[in-house]
């Protein structure tokens, strides 16, 4: 079976603050065998501290169904199921924890990550660190870390109110063939008509996502900056451009099939192409908890290979 990560979620005053007392929303949805005794002990380790957990009702399900023991008796499918959680696990990779900061919304609890997916750029803590994470947290050894997310505003209800992301918004074709043109407006001044395959808006956190597969630059995950990148354009001196993230962004976009797909993270919905949108920076910032020792440009060495060198 293939794993995700896990999210815990804690308030925005998360210490000091006894672990006994501590409720903990736990976020996942799958993961395989050989994860099987670190998860096990992580909420063998939570019921010994007499710690409440609200469990992700799918992943509860596979719990129960992978025989699983756990303590919780409290579920939640959306934001609005939530419990008062001090932090949120999740439980997966960096697409679980995506998941698990839009369903924190903002209510702004801090999350952090357990990589038991594949990349791990977001969800940074091993499983088998998981025991240590927990000591940590209890004796205060680590910190938030705010990271600006983008919200999406539009002339029709697209994501069901959840019109906001922490690594990106696209816009992008529908079909196979034909390009799109999306002509962009930058604080109500034309900026551009970008004739691709799609067009990327990305925060700091995002610019090692999507963005940077097509080009877009890395930034360092505090620049207060966004990244327009477009994805396959038709015109090759068209370039990804970094903007301050007060920027406001409009857009229109014309499609042969009438259509096209607009993103947020990993949500995405097929839309009419006469929809208008504005994106901008949003009001509110996703809070990730990073053990002490969990450092920006480690990850990128370890996970981009930076530095690498067979000859050397």
């Amino acid at each position: 079976m293939k794993i995700t990560a896990i999210a815990l979620s804690f308030g925005p005053e998360l210490l000091p603050y006894p672990f006994a007392r501590m409720k903990i929303a736990v976020h996942g949805r799958t993961f395989s065998e050989s994860a099987r005794p670190f998860i096990q002990g992580m909420f063998d380790e939570l019921r010994a501290r007499r710690i409440e957990v609200q469990l992700f009702a799918p992943f509860r399900e596979f719990l129960d169904s992978e025989g699983v023991r756990h303590s919780s008796e409290s579920t939640y499918t959306s934001e609005k199921d939530l419990f008062d959680a001090r932090l949120m696990a999740s439980l997966g990779g960096d697409g679980t924890l995506l998941e698990a900061v839009s369903l924190v919304g903002a209510r702004q609890t801090a999350v952090i990550g357990i990589n038991v997916g594949r990349l791990g750029f977001l969800a940074t803590v091993p499983p088998e660190r998981i025991a240590d994470m927990i000591t940590a947290l209890e004796g205060g050894k680590y910190h938030i870390d705010e990271r600006a997310m983008l919200v999406m505003e539009a002339d029709r209800d697209i994501f069901d109110g959840q019109n906001f992301g922490l690594n990106d918004f696209t816009i992008t074709k529908t079909d196979t063939s034909s390009m799109i043109t999306v002509h962009a407006y930058l604080n109500g001044e034309f900026l551009n008509s970008y004739w691709a395959d799609g067009l990327i808006v990305a925060t700091p956190t995002g610019s090692t996502g999507y963005s940077l597969s097509c080009g877009g630059p890395v930034l360092v995950p505090h620049t207060q900056n966004f990244i327009l990148t477009p994805v396959s354009p038709h015109n090759l001196n068209v370039r990804p451009l970094v903007l301050q993230d007060s920027s406001v962004l409009n857009f229109e976009v014309k499609s042969r099939s009438n259509t096209c797909m607009v993103s947020m993270d990993a949500r995405s919905q097929v839309v009419d192409s006469s929809v208008k949108i504005t994106v901008r920076k949003a009001p509110f910032a996703a809070r990730l908890i990073k053990m002490t020792d969990d450092d920006f440009f480690d990850t990128l060495r370890s996970k981009l290979s930076w530095g690498l060198d067979m000859r050397n």
